[in-house]
């Protein structure tokens, strides 16, 4: 037991002494911190924003502004202000639910579940992407992994749907920056693993008093050519919103913010 004793002190006596002002590597955050971060980063109690949407295939481009109206992560308001053609045509999500109205048929058509993951309004994101009916806190599980070629500067986080999600995704790997835990990209897989789409984040500066990524592009592997982006021009949080913004009745009406 002595000689135990004697060789572990010996040990310790032959370290090598810690480098002068070394400072252990930061505690690297919870998964759940990063995600809850990521799902409420355009929204909060209260939100309003305007954006432009930009969809460019092979063939043609068109770009649509609109207001966005958020509470919380269960209410969701689009309006579309340009152009022309499209003016008025809005969409509301409630919980679960969705409807889509359109003014040249003056007619509200509520989306039925199995049209959650088709494309709105002709653009490379899904209803879903936009509205959030699904959130990653709630509806998937996440782990770091390291990739082929880690950078130093960045977090990897593998996301994969809970046993009752419906999603057309069997894995989303996103790429988080440590210093600031923003986004930089996701990257969507199917069941066979295969790269199917790419989410960037880019043009980070102050919007309506938060840091965040003001572009956002989604770009489909299957179709070259093809991406849709999308850009925060205005944003504010918290604030003040008519008690009937998310409501059947305010989706027939044109209003502006």
């Amino acid at each position: 037991m002595k000689k135990t004793l004697f060789m572990a002190a010996a040990m310790l006596a032959a370290a090598p002494p810690a480098p002068a002002g070394a400072v252990a590597a930061p505690a690297r955050p919870e998964v759940r911190q990063i995600l809850t971060k990521v799902d409420r980063l355009y929204r909060s109690s209260r939100s309003w924003s305007e954006i432009e949407m930009k969809v460019v295939t092979p063939d043609w481009q068109r770009t649509l502004s609109m207001d966005f109206w958020t509470e919380g992560l269960k209410k969701t308001f689009i309006r579309i202000g340009s152009p022309a053609r499209d003016a008025g045509s809005a969409t509301l999500r409630l919980g679960n639910e969705m409807w889509n109205y359109f003014p040249k048929i003056d007619k509200v058509m509520k989306v039925p579940p199995s049209m959650m993951l088709g494309s709105w309004m002709g653009s490379d994101f899904t209803n879903d992407d936009l509205v959030k009916e699904s959130t990653l806190i709630d509806d998937y599980t996440g782990e770091y992994f390291e990739p082929a070629r880690p950078a130093p500067a960045f977090y990897y986080i593998r996301l994969k749907p809970k046993k009752d999600t419906v999603s057309l995704w069997a894995a989303i790997e996103l790429t988080i920056r440590k210093d600031d835990l923003l986004p930089v990209s996701e990257d969507y897989y199917d069941d066979k693993g295969r790269l199917q789409r790419t989410m960037e984040f880019t043009d980070t500066g102050e919007l309506g008093g938060r840091r965040m990524p003001r572009a956002m592009k989604m770009v489909p592997v299957s179709k070259p050519g093809h991406s849709t982006t999308i850009r925060y021009l205005k944003a504010e949080f918290n604030g003040d919103l008519p008690a009937d913004t998310f409501t059947l009745r305010n989706l027939q009406r044109n209003t502006a913010k």
